[in-house]
């Protein structure tokens, strides 16, 4: 296998992330919030959270990680296809998980669409637990920003 290198990711990331996630079935991509203005400014506000994989000079896998001082949350979590099952994701998430234990944080959520079925078995895999007890809930202060899923519209698995 490949050398695989994880870092902390950059907003002029931004171009090769989006193109990875939009191989992603069953991601949810938002207009608005996954903008290069949106992504730079939550990558500012979180400088060493978020991460990519790399492959020689190919970005396979990202992390949006931030936090709002007193829980993480983990976003738009993927690895290309083709490196799937080679412990990427693990890693990626390792690394989320430890910057933000040096800030303090003791807590970690994150969402994952229903239809994400790769994700959502990639959580339980690693041992996160799936919340039944509460309720999600969410307003929209901007009808523009639309959530598109990826990958729904073909016939691809």
């Amino acid at each position: 296998m490949d050398e695989v290198r994880i870092q902390p990711m950059t907003a002029d990331d931004y171009d090769e992330v989006r193109a990875l996630w939009m191989t992603i079935r069953g991601f949810g991509i938002r207009t608005l919030d996954d903008s290069p203005a949106d992504i730079r400014r939550f990558i500012l506000r979180n400088p060493t959270t978020s991460v990519v994989a790399r492959v020689e000079d190919r970005i396979v896998g990202s992390i949006l990680c931030g936090s709002d001082g007193r829980q993480g949350s983990l976003y738009h979590v993927c690895v290309a296809r083709e490196y799937r099952r080679r412990g990427i994701g693990t890693k990626m998430v390792g690394y989320c998980m430890q910057q933000l234990k040096l800030m303090g944080i003791n807590k970690v959520s994150l969402i994952a669409f229903t239809r994400n079925d790769a994700g959502n078995a990639f959580w339980k895999q690693i041992g996160w637990t799936r919340k039944t007890d509460v309720n999600y809930y969410e307003f929209i202060l901007n009808q523009e920003n639309i959530t598109q899923f990826i990958g729904e519209d073909t016939d691809d698995p």
